[in-house]
């Protein structure tokens, strides 16, 4: 496995980049962050359970409602479809992910049965939260090891990743596969991840038996009530469904990679190589702050319905602390982070996005930056 090592720069950056010096700042901050949560007023953790409850709620509301009007009225079928590829993503933010982390209910085996949401919505949970905690976690924006951004040949976002040909081309012709990126994901890499063993899940983890048997019983699940059920049981025309189907997965895959894409690819951020003896340049903290980024906004919408999805530096700092009290813990890291001169980053959500597209067309050039025989 990688080993994060002590990076200690020159006198005059004076950075807070020392080994000792890192751990008294997490020290204070997480020290900080315990004493957010403890003294928390009760109308935080009642806003915990009341969105486990009603995103799962509208989610199937929305199905239920496209399926009694969807017979007679196409756009009742196309818009409950359209909310429930939103709906796919807001669960995710509020709900799933938030489990997966262990941070809804104070019983582990609860949230460990919540995440079962994912698996009824089209996403297998057992791989997913075998890339995100074990690989994306701890490794993220690290080639080969970040299963974030180990995503297809087609996409160079790692700059010293190995380049081809059709990478030449990739910022103009990613903008249009990205809508597609809900179907590789339920279609394809779920399936990749299990089967294929030059993957690193399979490389690092063995899949217990039974979880082949959960991908395919939730897998047929998925799809029985998303296309087979209005078919041969609503009487819905094939066609509508299949329409409907494909609206859900553009809606749900435009929406997923807004708020996934600004935090860790774009220009601004690092992608640290691990040396000759698997070590990496930063020490765990400053590897965070290096790859990581926020994103500007602090309102009703982004708490509540996009569970503070633009507090992300908070989340990879304490990922066993629910999203609604990384508001008050980002201020507490970036008054701490002006105070000791540290790398906090935070970009408005279309700056990101654009420097995520440069990003790309920067790579889109064969020209290696990480060589060191220049």
């Amino acid at each position: 496995m990688l080993i994060y090592m002590e990076v200690i720069m020159k006198k005059e950056q004076k950075l807070l980049y020392n080994k000792d010096a890192q751990d008294q700042f997490f020290t204070l901050l997480r020290t900080e962050a315990s004493e957010i949560v403890k003294t928390a007023p009760f109308r935080y953790k009642s806003e915990i359970i009341l969105k486990a409850f009603l995103f799962p709620v509208l989610y199937f509301a929305c199905w239920v409602s496209a399926m009694i009007y969807g017979v007679t009225i196409p756009v009742a079928l196309f818009s409950g479809y359209f909310a429930m590829g939103l709906l796919l993503v807001l669960n995710y933010l509020n709900v799933v992910h938030d489990a997966a982390h262990n941070t809804i209910f104070k019983n582990r085996r609860f949230n460990e049965l919540y995440v079962y949401m994912f698996d009824i919505m089209g996403a297998n949970s057992f791989i997913w939260k075998t890339r995100h905690i074990l690989f994306h976690h701890n490794y993220p924006n690290v080639n080969g090891w970040d299963t974030d951004i180990d995503q297809s040949t087609l996409v160079k976002i790692v700059p010293q990743a190995p380049f081809a040909k059709l990478h030449k081309y990739q910022h103009i012709y990613l903008p249009f596969i990205y809508p597609l990126f809900l179907f590789n994901w339920l279609l394809v890499r779920d399936f990749t991840d299990f089967f294929n063993k030059q993957r690193i899940v399979h490389k690092r983890i063995h899949i217990p038996f039974i979880e082949y048997i959960k991908l395919f019983f939730f897998k047929g699940l998925f799809f029985t009530y998303i296309i087979l059920l209005p078919i041969f049981i609503f009487h819905i025309a094939w066609k509508k469904v299949l329409l409907a189907f494909i609206i859900m997965l553009f809606t749900a895959s435009i929406s997923a990679l807004i708020v996934l894409l600004p935090p860790h690819a774009n220009t601004s951020a690092d992608f640290p190589r691990p040396d000759k003896e698997k070590k990496l340049p930063y020490g765990w903290l400053m590897h965070m702050l290096k790859t990581t980024n926020d994103v500007h906004g602090e309102n009703w919408f982004t708490r509540f319905v996009l569970g503070n999805f633009n507090y992300h530096i908070v989340h990879h700092l304490f990922p066993n602390i629910h999203h609604i009290f990384y508001p008050q813990i980002t201020e507490k890291l970036k008054h701490l982070s002006g105070k000791n001169n540290l790398p906090y980053r935070s970009y408005s959500l279309g700056k990101s996005l654009k420097m995520h597209f440069l990003l790309l067309k920067k790579n889109s050039v064969d020209f290696n930056i990480w060589e060191e025989d220049m």
